[in-house]
């Protein structure tokens, strides 16, 4: 039928009013509930679960780890167009996701009954019917026993996505071994943090992110090699350290969202040609199964 696979958080052209929604009791609702906000919802994202059994624990890693998702989203920046145009953005699916409800940044919870009166108290009024429709960039998993990142565009070569899983792993272990012997970072006011949630979905990994330790504006890259410093020790013992050196590459080479322009902008501003950019991008590496059922590698 003429169709490719694609990894990106935003189609550069698709319009969301020209897509049929999937017929299934769940997205039914979410359209009942939310109307156009859930129809215009043309986005996809990487959810990365990190395995805490711990509830407590698990509160503490989100609320420390809260302080790190916008330098996590510049690495994972692959949506910067939306309906045919450049949105000025690197990741705008970020901005479209705004318009739902329960989502952005958490607060801080100092419990985990906290959280669970929280979502009782929603499900009780009505508002949502179980903790699944908490939105947040990260939560406690109420069927599982993870927290969940969520704050990612999908990076289009699986190489990168498993990169910043590794990275998301690393970072969370590192914050629970400090739980572990009370010691944490500087909670900061959800405020701060959107600050720079949006400074990473504007300008991605070439811009810079607030220190809000020092008061002042660091390159969003030295940041992130800070980042990987302070997780080292968990990568050492993790054994992920293959997959963390890509992240040097990502660094190096630019996200999704920089070359998807850089294209753009040597076409002409051909929106095609980055749609034939992202199907090429997305099968790098990956194996293609031949006729004969044996497989190569994608060129």
């Amino acid at each position: 039928q003429g169709l490719r696979i694609v990894a990106a958080s935003t189609h550069p052209f698709s319009d969301w009013k020209m897509q049929k929604i999937t017929d299934h009791e769940r997205y039914a609702g979410l359209v009942n509930d939310l109307q156009d906000i859930a129809r215009a919802n043309l986005i996809f994202g990487l959810h990365v679960h990190v395995g805490i059994v711990d509830k407590e624990a698990q509160i503490e890693v989100m609320n420390q780890i809260r302080y790190l998702l916008p330098h996590i989203l510049a690495l994972t920046t692959s949506s910067p167009f939306w309906l045919g145009r450049p949105t000025g953005l690197l990741s705008w699916r970020s901005e479209v996701f705004k318009r739902f409800p329960r989502t952005g940044i958490p607060d801080v919870f100092d419990s985990y009954s906290n959280f669970e009166n929280y979502i009782k108290l929603l499900v009780e009024t009505g508002c949502i019917d179980n903790g699944k429709k908490i939105w947040w960039d990260v939560r406690p998993h109420v069927f599982f026993d993870t927290i969940e990142i969520r704050i990612c565009d999908i990076p289009t070569r699986v190489d990168d996505s498993l990169a910043v899983a590794a990275l998301i792993q690393a970072t969370a272990k590192t914050l629970y071994d400090l739980f572990r012997r009370n010691m944490q970072f500087k909670h900061y006011t959800r405020a701060l943090i959107t600050e720079n949630k949006f400074l990473a979905a504007r300008y991605g990994i070439a811009g810079q992110l607030i220190d809000f330790s020092k008061h002042q504006k660091i390159a969003t890259k030295d940041l992130i090699y800070e980042l990987l410093r302070f997780v080292d020790p968990a990568v050492e013992e993790l054994g992920s350290r293959h997959e963390i050196n890509t992240i040097y590459k990502i660094l190096e080479q630019g996200t999704s969202a920089q070359k998807q322009l850089d294209v753009y902008e040597k076409s002409g501003g051909d929106i095609k040609s980055v749609v034939d950019f992202l199907i090429r991008e997305t099968l790098e590496g990956l194996p293609v199964a031949l006729p004969d059922g044996s497989q190569k590698a994608a060129v």
